[in-house]
């Protein structure tokens, strides 16, 4: 018997049109399977009675939203007027926001359901998910290691079963770190692609919203859906005909495919390339190829990148509302950061981000001449819980970038870039690849995952949350 976690979004909706299912049935599914997964540390905080009112409502309104009747989460980050909203901080431990933030008002007018919210680190700052707030996001296919981050709670969710797809954010490889890690899609789309999360929120220009998903279909139906959230049109218009669905199926051939290893932080860091990555980099060349794609080395040698970095990290962690007895709450790494942020000279902010934009450039002429780039996801496999824990700030920094050099430098050109598992390891465990496009190309990006998706097969759950 198909079991509804099974079920992809695009299933889930036309089974809830066609009224095989009702809202308040695929929410107390969803539901009944957070309440026996609370080890994988996926949700800061869940609000059963709030879900089950909001699936009654759904099911006596005459709006069919693109998400009516879909189970989703706000990512920690996001305030939701009501529900406790900690952006992963001690900091933040009692506040109950009055207000919703604009993503969580039009994910709501797109008919979703939510369910609660899903973890994230310490104001979203680092790419691993165990804020001292409460327990760690565990990698449900290695419990002992960590998800990734920042939205490493979302990831788990998606990976384990315990939502359909999640909404997160990413700033540096929030959403596709964890994606990657794992097992899951992860898509950050480009700089003012979205209405809402578009990028222009902050000077640095770095951080968007995008999907987490288990199918490229899903992945497009979800951007379709938050390419029209502000405000969306077609309450009444039937789902899964937007212009990234329809993509999906275009399965193109004669693309030039740029292939590439190199990382921007080469030069500073010790990058090295894990077996199982490289391995699924190639296997993933090589599908291309046989598909009809030129793939051809990019030949890209960036320069310079670590220092504007740096900069616009710390920039970014000096917006942060912080009181002094605030920073006595936060956590270490954070409270260092914020304070590294406010050191600052006007001088040195306005110099990265003049550097930034002269790297946007020159990577966006470096890449034009490629339909999409292929790079790794990771360069490592996961991590244990609490690697990153007991060093000091600039060495946690230089962990991360050993973890995922091939995620931040794609925030700071504003390109957009999918993550998606490709092949395994000899533990079964799910290796990623990641696919750069051309400014506004999410959709080459989708048809070239779905072809990757197609020549991999379906992707299986994780065996410990197989029931």
């Amino acid at each position: 018997m198909t079991r509804l976690h099974d079920l992809s979004v695009v299933a889930l909706v036309a089974a809830l049109r066609a009224g095989s299912v009702t809202p308040a049935e695929l929410t107390d599914h969803y539901l009944a399977r957070i309440s026996r997964a609370d080890g994988l540390g996926a949700f800061a905080e869940v609000t059963p009675d709030a879900a089950r009112h909001r699936a009654a409502d759904l099911a006596a309104s005459p709006e069919r939203g693109p998400l009516w009747g879909i189970p989703l989460a706000d990512k920690d980050l996001v305030a939701r007027a009501g529900v406790p909203t900690r952006y992963g901080s001690r900091s933040r431990a009692h506040f109950v926001p009055t207000a919703s933030d604009p993503l969580a008002d039009a994910l709501d007018a797109a008919g979703a359901v939510n369910v609660g919210k899903t973890s994230t680190s310490e104001f979203g700052l680092t790419g691993f998910t165990e804020p001292l707030l409460h327990a760690p996001a565990r990698d449900p296919w290695r419990p002992p290691a960590g998800a990734g981050g920042s939205s490493g709670g979302a990831a788990v969710a998606v990976a384990a079963g315990l939502l359909p797809a999640a909404v997160g954010s990413d700033g540096g490889g929030s959403i596709r770190i964890p994606s990657a890690t794992v097992g899951v899609i992860g898509l950050k789309p480009s700089r003012g692609r979205l209405p809402i999360g578009s990028g222009f929120d902050s000077p640095d220009g770095l951080s968007v919203s995008g999907p987490i998903a288990r199918t490229v279909e899903d992945t497009a139906l979800l951007l379709d859906a938050l390419v029209g959230l502000a405000p969306f049109p077609y309450a009444t218009e039937a789902p899964g005909h937007g212009p990234f669905v329809e993509a999906v199926g275009r399965d193109p051939r004669g693309l030039r495919i740029g292939v590439t290893t190199v990382s921007p932080w080469d030069d500073d860091e010790d990058i090295r390339l894990d077996a199982d990555a490289r391995r699924a980099f190639e296997t993933a060349a090589a599908w291309l190829s046989d598909r009809g794609h030129d793939v051809t080395d990019a030949a890209w040698h960036p320069v310079g990148y670590a220092a504007l970095f740096h900069v616009l990290w710390r920039a970014s962690a000096a917006r942060i509302p912080l009181t002094e007895d605030d920073m006595r709450l936060v956590e270490p790494l954070t409270a260092w950061l914020v304070r590294e942020g406010r050191r600052l000279s006007s001088l040195e902010l306005l110099g990265g981000l003049s550097s930034a934009r002269a790297f946007e450039r020159r990577t966006i002429a470096d890449f034009a001449r490629f339909d999409a780039v292929l790079t790794p996801a990771l360069a490592q496999p996961p991590q244990p819980v609490g690697s990153y824990a007991g060093h000091s700030p600039e060495r946690t920094f230089a962990m991360q970038v050993e973890y995922a050099p091939y995620s931040s430098f794609v925030n700071v050109a504003g390109l957009p870039a999918l993550t998606l598992p490709v092949t395994a390891d000899a533990t079964g465990h799910p290796v990623s690849v990641q696919l750069i496009g051309r400014p506004g190309g999410e959709a080459v990006l989708l048809a070239l995952a779905a072809q990757l998706e197609d020549r991999r097969g379906p992707l299986p759950h994780p065996p410990a949350w197989d029931d």
